[in-house]
Parts: structure tokens; C-alpha cells; sequence
């Protein structure tokens, strides 16, 4: 137990490390492109155009943020996103990798990957509006997702929803990591999910090669594995039977 929180202290400190380096380097290209900017501030541009009666500054509308989909996963998003560490510092998507067998049908397998930043519709949900809008109830649909995350309370509620009215879907879920396991409402979510017939399964190091070879724009290389990454398993392995219990 003793070695297991140096570990996990070990752990803690290099993401708390990761994260200080990357707040250093965006502060640093920021100093860097105020010294070099000679064009006039948003503020001062504002005041002048008030002053000569020649224009406004309008504020800037960003975009609403839209569901990312496709075939293949960028290789640096899929390390990054799906690395199983503990402390999950920065990794504020959902990435789903999922694969749809309907059987004999013509559609045959259904493959790709949905990605979202928790900002809007969350990338489960998306999956049953866009990916399987409709299934015909007297056809067997198998479904297995690879996802980043497990889901959230909210996304458990509305994915045994789903498998509760479609009975017809089978669902299997493969997480590498496991979202605020810690709380409440978000256990109480997961044994939700798996009473509605849900398979919850942590990502085995063979589960990430799997992944990375049918999901990621990999170049035909292999991936290498994290060092950590067995030990991790094991760890939210631990933890998902401890809650389904």
C-alpha cells in the first residue's frame, strides 16, 4: 500500500509539472506576441474610431462548438486523451470510438469516432441522435464504444434510458479512464448503467493497441505503451468492481 501512494504521489507531482510547463509556455508566447505587436489595442482602436466618427469595434462571437466526427483518430489527440493516468489533468473531451454490428443487414459494420469538449451535447448522446438514430427493434444491434472517459451522471442516466426503450441494443463499453469515480451520484450512475444491461470494462493495455490500430491515424506504426499503463488498469479495474459490486 505504501508503494502504491509513492506511486500515486509520483504521479500527481509530474502532471502538477505537465500543467505548471504548459502555463509557462502560453504566458511566455503571450509576452512575446504583445513586445512584437506594433498594431494599435482593440481599447485604443475603439477609442480613436469613437473620437473620428469612422467605426466601432464589435465584439468577437466565437462559434457555438460542434461534435467532431470521423474514420480516424489524430495519433497526439488519441496519447494524450486516452492515456489512463490517475490524475487527468487538461483532458477536458470525450473521445468515442465505436463500432455498430447489425448483423447480415447491407450496412454491415459501422465504424468511426465521435469527439466533443463537454461544452455542448456530449459525445454519447450524439452517438443515438446521429450515429444510430434509428435500429429496427426486430434486429439484433451490437455496439462497442472505446471511450476516453466513462460517462458522466448525466450521460449514464440517458444511455440506460436508451437501452431500457431499445431493448433490442446491446451495449459495451471500454473505458480507459474513469470519470470522478469518486463522487455519488456518478457511482450511483454506473450501477444504473450496468442494471440496464450495460458491459463496463476498463481498457487493457491490449484494449489501447487495439484501439490505436482500428481508430487512429497511426502510419502503421505500433503503439508504444505507456510505462504506467498495466499498473493503471489495474487500478480502475479495481475501483469499477469495487462500485458494481
Amino acid at each position: 500500500m505504501a508503494e502504491k501512494s509513492r506511486t500515486q504521489m509520483k504521479r500527481k507531482e509530474k502532471e502538477t509539472t505537465e500543467v505548471t510547463m504548459d502555463v509557462k509556455e502560453v504566458k511566455n508566447e503571450g509576452e512575446k506576441a504583445v513586445e512584437h505587436d506594433k498594431s494599435p489595442s482593440a481599447e485604443a482602436a475603439a477609442t480613436n474610431g469613437d473620437q473620428n466618427g469612422d467605426f466601432q469595434v464589435e465584439p468577437m462571437e466565437l462559434p457555438p462548438f460542434e461534435t467532431i466526427t470521423g474514420d480516424r483518430v489524430d495519433p497526439f489527440v488519441f496519447k494524450f486523451q486516452f492515456k489512463n493516468v490517475e490524475y487527468s489533468s487538461g483532458r477536458n473531451k470525450t473521445i468515442l470510438c465505436y463500432l455498430v454490428d447489425r448483423g447480415d443487414t447491407a450496412d454491415g459494420l459501422l465504424k468511426g469516432f465521435l469527439e466533443d469538449e463537454h461544452a455542448g451535447t456530449h459525445a454519447e448522446e450524439v452517438f443515438f441522435t446521429q450515429c444510430l438514430p434509428h435500429c429496427d427493434s426486430a434486429i439484433k444491434c451490437t455496439v462497442t464504444w472505446y471511450v476516453s472517459s466513462s460517462p458522466c451522471s448525466a450521460c449514464t442516466a440517458k444511455i440506460a434510458e436508451v437501452l431500457k426503450a431499445r431493448k433490442n441494443i446491446k451495449l459495451t463499453i471500454f473505458a480507459a479512464r474513469l470519470f470522478e469515480w469518486e463522487e455519488a451520484e456518478i457511482q450511483a450512475g454506473l450501477k444504473a448503467l450496468h442494471a440496464a444491461g450495460c458491459k463496463l470494462r476498463v481498457m487493457k493495455p491490449l484494449d489501447f493497441s487495439y484501439t490505436w490500430d482500428t481508430f487512429v491515424e497511426n502510419d502503421e506504426q505500433p503503439l508504444n505503451l505507456w510505462e504506467d499503463c498495466k499498473e493503471n488498469y489495474e487500478y480502475y479495474h479495481e475501483k469499477l468492481a469495487d462500485i458494481l459490486q
